[in-house]
């Protein structure tokens, strides 16, 4: 059997710097405000800045260390509200998704990962992931808009987003009815129903794709080779 790969999140690096930083310019700027009326601009200025800091630093403390593992068995994606597995066979097709917008397209920073069988995800997703990745994914759906005229398109997807909707002969409703219908929505436009954000990883896109594809392949082998 294969040993798991763990990847380390970017986006957790330097989260004790940032924090103290930001806490000791909030101390500067309760100083400045206490020792002098002159000082207040000052005050002011570390002030926002002391909190610009200590939010971007408690920010990426509460990332988790781990973001994603290879594992023989699937690929396990960690964020702050809970954990997504992927089975290597519900495992169609990962690659970075494609925006269309205007003539020329663009890669989006994501790992876009498309499914064989949606409602495996939906039965296994936490409901408070689902509703976060709801919230993030606002703009990546933005994205995927292509011409003026798909904005009707878009209106009936977010008038019927609360409805309940029917994967592989089962019905879901509440959060895990309107996550099924934003992985459906950004799998017709973009491709994938999962988004991995970028800065997660610890190598480039590209470099995590082929790792992916090398260990994907290796484990599907080995389990052959056990059958």
């Amino acid at each position: 059997m294969q040993e798991s790969i763990i990847i380390h999140a970017v986006t957790k690096r330097n989260g004790w710097t940032f924090t103290i930083i930001g806490a000791v310019t909030l101390v500067c700027a309760v100083l400045l405000f206490i020792s002098s009326k002159a000082l207040m601009g000052p005050g002011m200025v570390s002030f926002i800045f002391g909190i610009i800091f200590t939010v971007l630093g408690i920010a990426k403390l509460i990332q988790p260390e781990i973001s994603v593992e290879l594992r023989a068995q699937g690929l396990v994606y960690h964020h702050h509200r809970g954990t997504i597995y992927l089975e290597w066979d519900n495992i169609l097709r990962m690659d970075m998704p494609r925006s269309i917008q205007g003539f020329d397209g663009h890669e989006l920073p994501y790992i876009g990962v498309r499914l064989n069988q949606l409602s495996l995800l939906i039965d296994d997703i936490p409901p408070r992931l689902a509703t976060g990745l709801l919230t993030e994914q606002r703009p990546l759906l933005m994205s995927s808009l292509r011409l003026d005229g798909e904005l009707a398109d878009l209106e009936r997807y977010l008038n019927s987003e609360f409805s309940p909707v029917s994967l592989d002969g089962k019905t879901y409703s509440g959060v895990q009815a309107m996550f099924s219908r934003r992985c459906e929505q950004l799998n017709a436009h973009l491709g994938y129903h999962v988004y991995i954000p970028v800065d997660c990883l610890d190598r480039t896109p590209r470099e995590f794709l082929t790792l992916i594809r090398e260990y994907k392949q290796r484990a599907l082998v080995a389990s052959l080779n056990e059958k």
